[in-house]
């Protein structure tokens, strides 16, 4: 329950604090006033859009706040905690401030129990709380969709849990199609890719690289274009490390050096040891010279070979300069575009596929529709009744409201049109509110829903801002009685204009109008008995103290009184 909200600088409100409580809260005033204010407070507190142009003249911001009892809002208070926002304990229970700062340059920013959010988290946290109604929803009630919401939302889990089935059936039938549409489109494009890439993989598997064979060619192509250089070199190297015509060379000089120390290592240790050393020499040497002689001779000037390698290295060449800079990447990108084939060439497959599974999701859209359609036709027939049985205590006794639920083409809400029919008099067909409607009867038509609506999804706060908009004489009074009743079991804030609906409130808030020549200025005011017999005589006969509308207004309370919310508690 909003327990007060405190307005500052928004529209012609200076500084006010409407204090709430429950039951029927009505708020009147003349016009220009400033009565809808308090509606566009409440709003900027639901995360509405902010209007810079609502900033009171010469004020740097206005701001909103709301002070919410959390008592049986446990869905409430867990959102607040999960934003970061603080539950203020106090002898009455729980409270949590929502606020709306708006700057006169247009920004905006919002706090849930301290801890400030995002619009839209403010709103995810607020608007479950209040459910406002104003005259544009009378036209939004024409609109199908809204009918259509009505029902859905009247049919509460029954309704629901066919119309989630529905839904999830119907987006997968709409990809499935999609994507039968993607595949049967790009056919030609995938055989064409496809030619592309049996072309490539018949280059690649005719030549049949290797992993790696690439750098080795390159070693091997390199060492037979300088075979006669090698052997040269290796000649001379084998030539000076061991010679076969007694020139000198390294084995037996180590040896001659050798054969010098091991004629004196008796004598000194340290000589013994250099002689070792260069025994171990005079064995590497040895071996290093068979190895190069052995190099040497394999070394073979093969002008065929060269050749072969060649060619073979432009094969891999060409390879290289399409599908990858070395052999592996191109070994790589075999294999994927094997598997990319794999994936085009069962494009047929894939379309049958595809076809067979979206005549399987059609088959069971019919089947989610049928139960949609029974499930909402249930709920029509229990919602007429409702709406039917309350518009008789609207003053409209002989009114009856029918609900057509009609196949349609499947969509994503469904496949029905839904549509609301009024007959208004004892014998009429009934006709769409769009044609069968009066201003007044809308009103009362959207006030019964409302009522009916309250029970399968119950908000704690209702606003109705005006919405007995043409309703005049005994069925405004039937108007106030059903508002009064609706607030025995939840918040009820209505701005009016009729004497015969405040007569109703268990508080009544005056917007008082104040001008200095230059500046106007309201501010709110709950007004005692007497002065809301006055304020009940004025909205009578325009005059506060003509005794003959002080007479009607006292009359008007009386007949409310057993009706109100507080009396009906104090009863109880």
């Amino acid at each position: 329950m909003i327990e007060e909200i405190r307005i500052g600088s928004l529209g012609v409100i200076d500084s006010s604090v409407l204090e709430l409580g429950p039951g029927l809260t009505v708020i009147t005033g003349e016009t220009g006033a400033g009565k809808t204010m308090v509606v566009t407070a409440l709003g900027l507190l639901l995360g509405g859009r902010a209007d810079s142009g609502a900033v009171r003249t010469g004020a740097r911001q206005a701001r909103v706040e709301g002070v919410v009892r959390t008592d049986g809002l446990e869905a409430f208070v867990r959102a607040v905690d999960e934003v970061g926002g603080e539950v203020e304990d106090g002898p009455d229970g729980g409270t949590v401030v929502l606020a709306r700062n708006v700057s006169a340059e247009g920004r905006s920013r919002a706090f849930v129990g301290g801890a400030a959010v995002p619009v839209a988290r403010l709103t995810e946290v607020a608007e479950p709380l209040v459910a406002v109604h104003g005259q544009s929803d009378q036209h939004r009630l024409l609109l199908p969709r809204a009918q259509r919401d009505a029902v859905d939302r009247f049919g509460g889990a029954a309704v629901a849990k066919v119309l989630a089935t529905y839904q999830r059936t119907y987006r997968a039938l709409e990809e499935t199609r999609r994507e039968l549409e993607e595949v049967t489109a790009s056919a030609r494009e995938r055989a064409r890719e496809a030619d592309l890439l049996r072309f490539g993989l018949g280059e690649v598997e005719a030549l049949d690289p290797q992993p790696g064979e690439d750098a080795e060619l390159a070693a091997e192509e390199t060492r037979l274009g300088f075979a006669d250089t090698l052997r040269a070199a290796a000649e001379q190297a084998r030539e000076a490390l061991s010679s076969e015509h007694g020139g000198p060379d390294a084995l037996g000089t180590t040896s001659a050096a050798r054969g010098f120390l091991e004629s004196v290592r008796e004598h000194d240790p340290e000589a013994a040891g250099l002689a070792d050393r260069l025994a171990e020499v005079t064995y590497l040497v040895s071996d290093v010279a068979a190895d190069v002689a052995s190099y040497a001779s394999g070394i073979d000037t093969d002008p065929a070979r060269l050749a072969a390698v060649s060619e073979r290295r432009a094969g891999l060449t060409a390879l290289t300069r399409k599908y990858g800079e070395t052999i592996d990447e191109v070994l790589a990108w075999s294999a994927q575009a094997a598997q990319r084939l794999l994936d085009l060439d069962g494009t047929d497959e894939r379309i049958a596929a595809l076809t067979a599974r979206r005549e399987e999701l059609q088959a069971e859209l019919t089947t989610a529709a049928e139960a949609l359609h029974t499930a909402r036709a249930k709920a029509a027939r229990r919602l007429e009744k409702q709406v039917t049985d309350e518009l008789t205590l609207l003053a409209m006794p002989h009114a009856r409201l029918a609900i057509s639920v009609e196949p349609a083409e499947p969509a994503a809400h469904g496949a029905d049109d839904v549509q609301l029919l009024l007959a208004a008099n004892t014998g009429a067909e009934p006709r769409p509110l769009s044609k069968g409607a009066s201003g007044g009867e809308l009103s009362r038509v959207m006030l019964a829903l409302e009522v009916a609506l309250a029970g399968t999804s119950p908000v704690p706060t209702f606003v109705f801002d005006e919405v007995d908009a043409g309703v005049g004489g005994a069925a405004a009074v039937e108007v106030g009685r059903r508002l009064a009743r609706l607030a025995r079991s939840a918040q009820v804030l209505v701005v009016t204009h009729l004497p015969q609906v405040a007569a109703y409130a268990d508080r009544h808030v005056l917007v008082r109008k104040a001008s200095d020549g230059s500046v106007t200025t309201s501010g709110l005011a709950v007004l005692d008995d007497e002065a809301r017999e006055r304020e009940l005589s004025r909205m009578l006969a325009g005059l506060a103290d003509s005794d003959t509308a002080l007479a009607h207004a006292r009359e008007l309370l009386e007949v409310a009184q057993p009706s109100r919310a507080g009396a009906a508690r104090a009863e109880g």
